[in-house]
């Protein structure tokens, strides 16, 4: 089994990356085995059950790009195609394969495309523009999708939005098109950055990258949440710190803080800070590997990579690539 890691990055004006960067993991570490110049693929989703890969295309006019993955590891574009927005920032693949998400940041957009059974991109079904500010004027000045989050059977999309303070959620049509379902606010100020549902339960987690919290969510109904409790997301007192990433694993979550530049560990019943683990400059985003954290340290130009354990003091080790934002492991037969 061949085990890989996607490295997104920043290209041109935006970072000194190249495009996707494929490493080989190994237990001796990551060696850099191909290259594949696109501009600026800031984030990368795979097909849940096909040899896709989407990267979104982070630039002033805005595009997703799908590529084709070989048996062997090779990439190659399969298509393009223009989000709507400014500025797409994240993707995802709706569960049952069919549609592909698209949050625009500057854009203040929701996108939705269809997938044909291939995986290629057909057409883009739907764009939704949010409205609105937060209480931070160089921050919050319009709306800021910043994320999109498919719900298991596919039938809702829930749309973090930095700039409103707000998860706006939407009814998935089997046509792709959208419908308003429910808006939930968060602490003004919170600046939420990304979603994720803890499975088998009905709480949630919300990263505000603006106040530096993580705040836990319920619920309440398809597309509804309401606020369980706001903690720091950081047992640092570095500020700002810009929260980036959230991870759960077992009974363990991870969020990646920039500013005090570490991965803290929570433990997840109680959303308790456990550590803080030096991650690099900048970590951006992260992906948990057989009990080893693989870190995009954007500034440090390099991915990071350290243990996970208890105490928070392991070793961090880097291999080298110019402005990586995102860190996507493959494990191929």
């Amino acid at each position: 089994m061949a085990e890989l890691v996607f490295v997104g990055c920043y290209t041109g004006e935006a970072g000194n990356g190249t495009g996707i960067t494929t490493f080989a993991r190994s237990s001796s570490g990551l060696t850099e085995v191909a290259s594949l110049p696109l501009e600026s693929p800031s984030w990368l989703v795979r097909h849940p059950s096909l040899p896709v890969l989407y990267a979104a295309n982070e630039t002033a006019t805005g595009f997703v790009t799908a590529l084709s993955l070989s048996p062997a590891g090779a990439l190659s574009v399969l298509g393009t195609a223009s989000t709507g927005g400014a500025h797409p920032c994240h993707l995802a693949v709706t569960p049952d394969g069919r549609f592909l998400l698209c949050a625009n940041y500057t854009g203040g957009s929701l996108a939705v495309f269809s997938l044909s059974t291939s995986g290629a991109l057909v057409s883009r079904t739907a764009l939704v523009r949010h409205t609105g500010s937060g209480p931070s004027a160089d921050r919050q000045e319009a709306a800021h999708v910043h994320m999109a989050v498919p719900s298991a059977d596919s039938t809702v999309v829930s749309a973090v939005d930095l700039g409103t303070d707000e998860i706006r959620s939407y009814t998935l049509s089997s046509d792709g098109s959208l419908s308003p379902l429910a808006v939930s606010s968060l602490p003004p100020g919170t600046g939420p950055r990304q979603l994720v549902r803890r499975p088998g339960t009905d709480l949630a987690y919300v990263v505000g990258e603006l106040a530096g919290t993580l705040v836990t969510v319920r619920e309440t109904s398809p597309g509804a949440f309401s606020v369980v409790a706001v903690t720091p997301s950081t047992l640092s007192s570095v500020t700002p710190n810009l929260v980036a990433h959230l991870e759960l694993a077992g009974s363990r979550m991870y969020v990646s803080n920039r500013g005090p530049d570490c991965v803290t560990e929570f433990a997840l019943d109680d959303a308790a800070a456990v550590s803080d683990q030096p991650s690099g400059a900048n970590p951006r985003h992260f992906a948990l590997v057989d009990g080893t954290c693989y870190v995009a340290a954007q500034s440090d130009d390099a991915i990071t990579a350290f243990t996970l354990t208890a105490s928070g003091d392991a070793e961090l080790r880097r291999y080298p690539t110019g402005s990586p934002t995102f860190v996507l492991p493959v494990s191929l037969p």
